[in-house]
């Protein structure tokens, strides 16, 4: 309930907050915002993630015209030609050309594209929010985010909280300076090294290069910070109260490593609420809860006051007798006919009395057929008689 959730709340982990000023030592620390133990819902994030990048798709469409653009008639039946419109006049090897049709060369394509398709999605404001609340909750997971590719081994905590005197850093020099200090350079460098000519048509469509994302900057107080950072190769910014889901997952998928200032990281609290308060910013909006709080299932059931309350396991195998086939078992014969067994002995004594009586009868039939032999061959030897 609530309750539990605000006892849940108190006893939550802490965040260093590092300043570029300082030694090694973080100057102070801040309470982990709730945002960041919501669920992790990737199915949610990948199907938002989907729609939202659709609107930003742009029309195209082939001419209204293409492959109409001939005078063009069937040649009708009777020729031993197929009916498809055939180029007229004559003099080229163009006229009598099937035209018109998808199958024909310079012929319109099948199901010819319109500017009218639907190109954009539109997504549940709710279903956004849920995303990017759950995009949020994976840049606190170090898995996840060296999972996606980024390269924190150096970073002190993830997530990277920087003090707010960052946000008045004017130079780009000085800002990777920042970077480097705290471990970020080699995320930034490895987006660097990434920088290749797009394969296919893009290249000459004003997207030539293709770069991994690097460090997602949130701030709170704009300052000079977005001119400092926003020359860095793979850096991005964004504000705290316009987060970005596409920015936050880049393709659908979690774990972008995210450097935030002081201001930015404490107000997450009031931008997307509470396990007990709504939000003060999202007008209807609760944080999404787990199913579980605890997700060791087999923990919980082994537990105490789990097996104290189950009934115990019970040790007796009731055995289900199986049905048997009366005419293939005799036993089960006998229980539905008692007469059956007399039955099955007196037709064994009849075809007993009967096999002796075929075999008696085979027996005189050989007795006959060697009396008939035995007399044939007699008079054989005796020869003709003349009378």
């Amino acid at each position: 309930g609530p309750k539990a959730q605000a006892k849940m709340a108190a006893a939550r982990p802490t965040v260093s907050v590092w300043s570029p000023e300082s030694d090694d030592a973080p100057v102070s620390t801040l309470p982990l915002p709730d945002v960041f133990t919501a669920p992790i819902r990737t199915d949610v994030v990948q199907f938002v993630s989907t729609c939202l990048a659709k609107n930003k798709r742009q029309p195209y469409a082939v001419s209204r015209k293409a492959g109409h653009q001939t005078s063009a008639e069937s040649w009708g039946t009777g020729r031993a030609v197929a009916r498809i419109p055939r180029v007229g006049g004559g003099g080229t090897g163009r006229c009598g050309q099937g035209a018109f049709g998808n199958m024909c060369r310079s012929g319109r394509m099948f199901g010819p594209t319109k500017v009218w398709r639907k190109w954009h999605k539109n997504v549940n404001v709710n279903q956004k929010r849920y995303a990017v609340v759950s995009a949020l909750a994976a840049t606190a997971v170090p898995a996840l985010v060296m999972a996606r590719g980024h390269a924190i081994a150096e970073v002190p905590e993830v997530p990277l909280v920087l003090d707010d005197a960052v946000t008045a850093t004017a130079k780009a020099a000085d800002a990777a300076e920042i970077l480097s200090k705290f471990g970020a350079d080699d995320d930034v460098d490895r987006c660097k090294e990434s920088k290749k000519i797009r394969r296919g048509k893009g290249k000459m469509r004003n997207r030539r290069y293709t770069m991994r994302r690097g460090p997602l900057i949130i701030y709170d107080d704009k300052d000079t910070i977005e001119q400092a950072f926003r020359n860095l190769p793979g850096v991005e910014l964004c504000h705290v109260e316009r987060l970005n889901l596409l920015q936050l997952a880049p393709g659908g998928h979690v774990g972008r490593f995210c450097i935030w200032t002081k201001g930015a990281f404490a107000k997450l609290d009031a931008v997307f609420g509470t396990a007990t308060e709504a939000s003060t910013m999202k007008k209807g909006f609760r944080m999404p809860r787990n199913v579980m709080a605890n997700a060791d299932l087999a923990r919980l059931i082994n537990s105490d006051e789990i097996q104290s309350v189950v009934r115990p396991a019970k040790s007796g195998i009731n055995k289900v007798a199986r049905k048997k086939n009366p005419l293939k078992h005799k036993g089960a014969m006998l229980k539905l006919n008692p007469y059956a067994l007399a039955a099955r002995k007196a037709e064994a004594e009849h075809q007993a009395r009967n096999k002796a009586a075929r075999e008696a009868t085979k027996e005189a039939r050989r007795a006959n057929k060697a009396g008939r032999k035995a007399f044939y061959e007699k008079m054989v030897a005796e020869g003709d008689v003349i009378f």
